[in-house]
């Protein structure tokens, strides 16, 4: 009997639709742009989250990060008295969070200058990082060439420096940064190693301009450039003294990062009435991050579902039309013995067949699109396995889901009306 086996049902639905190709093709555009548009967008939104968590885990998903603070009295207060502001983290600090707070493993001191650092006729502004040999183990930063400041280094203040790839470049060229030596205020500091480029999201504030790392050994900092740091601006002399800008605390475990932050605000709040501190916790970052990109995901996919939804009634609307046109032929099916059940099944063949047509070809344009935007852009994109079959199972569904009024519509068409129709 006709129509009985799914696959004639299938060979059947096809044949109709290739009787008006132009009419399934434009029926087609509607799903095919949906699905195009969920795979894009959740690439695109997956790559942008995936940049700031990993900016954020490079921090250290063990590490505290504790950072001076410029007091807002202080800020008030500078422009007015040419007066040495002292404010911040000290060495004190750094002895009782090691010696208070059994969970962590170590600290790191980090002193943050201001200084031009020449090559010859080459200059930048980077920020000069006066750190301890331990810092690229807490940071988990890599060499690129090579060695990072040692234990011998810090011990005799010795004029040594590392460059991170961002002032390598850009101080050497054309030449091998490595036993290169650079200028830094009036002092001539040996290049002995570079690391890998890295861009952090978490910077001090005003920062936004420097250009690039150059670290240098904590002692002989404090040898050539003191304590007090002096800012001048146009109008007005800005002096400071910071014995330490930064600390770096390792904690053992990811389950004591929480609690050992927290015992460190407590710690630094009775020694610190002003506030002159702040405590940054990575792994409190990471975790918003990451409930961010899940709502963002959740945003886009609504927004990209609109346009399947639309796609969908499309399909609707064309099907209902179709059923019209078909009134004769779905009579003459009946007469011959067709059931409802080989009617409907037609119909939803029809419909999964034009929306499952575009929702592959929604898939490749999806994947595409955003391999231009990487390509033609600095913004990254992930194409994760789950949203093609995830856009591609949606609009299989939109296309059973808006076809099966129109499939039931004519199924129950009346077979002697339906003969009758002109």
């Amino acid at each position: 009997m006709l129509g009985i086996s799914l696959l004639g049902t299938f060979k059947l639905g096809v044949r109709s639709l290739l009787q008006h190709k132009l009419r399934a093709a434009l029926t087609m555009l509607g799903v095919l742009f949906g699905v195009s548009s969920v795979v894009a967008m959740l690439a695109i939104g997956e790559g942008a989250s995936f940049e700031a968590q990993e900016q954020i885990r490079q921090l250290g998903s063990t590490n505290i990060i504790l950072r001076s603070v410029k007091p807002s009295d202080d800020r008030r207060s500078s422009n007015q008295s040419q007066r040495v502001t002292n404010y911040g983290l000290t060495d004190d600090d750094l002895d009782r969070i090691l010696e208070t707070l059994p969970s962590v493993k170590r600290v790191v001191p980090i002193r943050d200058l201001r200084q031009e650092v020449r090559v010859q006729h080459r200059m930048i502004n980077p920020r000069i990082l006066a750190t301890l040999p331990s810092y690229l183990e807490v940071t988990g930063r890599i060499l690129s060439s090579g060695r990072f400041l040692c234990e011998q280094d810090h011990m005799e203040a010795t004029n040594v420096c590392v460059l991170s790839g961002e002032a390598a470049q850009v101080l050497f060229p054309f030449d091998d940064p490595l036993a290169g030596i650079v200028k830094i205020g009036s002092e001539y500091f040996r290049v002995v190693g570079t690391l890998v480029p890295r861009t952090t999201t978490i910077a001090p504030t005003g920062t936004s301009d420097l250009v690039g790392e150059v670290f240098l050994p904590l002692r002989t900092a404090r040898r050539w450039f003191g304590q007090i740091t002096t800012k001048i601006r146009p109008g007005s002399r800005e002096s400071e003294l910071v014995e330490l800008h930064e600390i770096l605390a390792q904690v053992g475990t990811l389950d004591s990062v929480e609690p050992t932050a927290e015992a460190t605000r407590e710690v630094l709040k009775r020694f610190h009435p002003k506030s002159d501190y702040e405590v940054i916790v990575p792994l409190e970052l990471l975790i918003r991050a990451r409930e961010t990109q899940r709502i963002f995901n959740i945003v886009l996919g609504a927004i990209a579902g609109i346009s399947l939804l639309v796609g969908g009634i499309g399909i609707m609307n064309v099907m209902l039309a179709t059923v019209t046109e078909r009134t004769k032929e779905i009579g003459v099916r009946r007469a011959l013995g067709a059931k409802k059940r080989h009617i409907i099944g037609q119909f939803l063949v029809e419909t999964v067949v034009l929306s499952a047509s575009g929702g592959i070809l929604g898939v490749l344009l999806g994947i595409l699109i955003p391999t231009l935007v990487e390509e033609w852009t600095d913004l990254k994109t992930i194409v994760a396995p789950t949203f093609p079959m995830l856009a591609l199972g949606i609009s299989v569904l939109v296309g059973v889901v808006f076809g099966l009024y129109p499939a039931w519509k004519a199924a129950e068409l009346n077979p002697v009306e339906a003969l009758r129709h002109e």
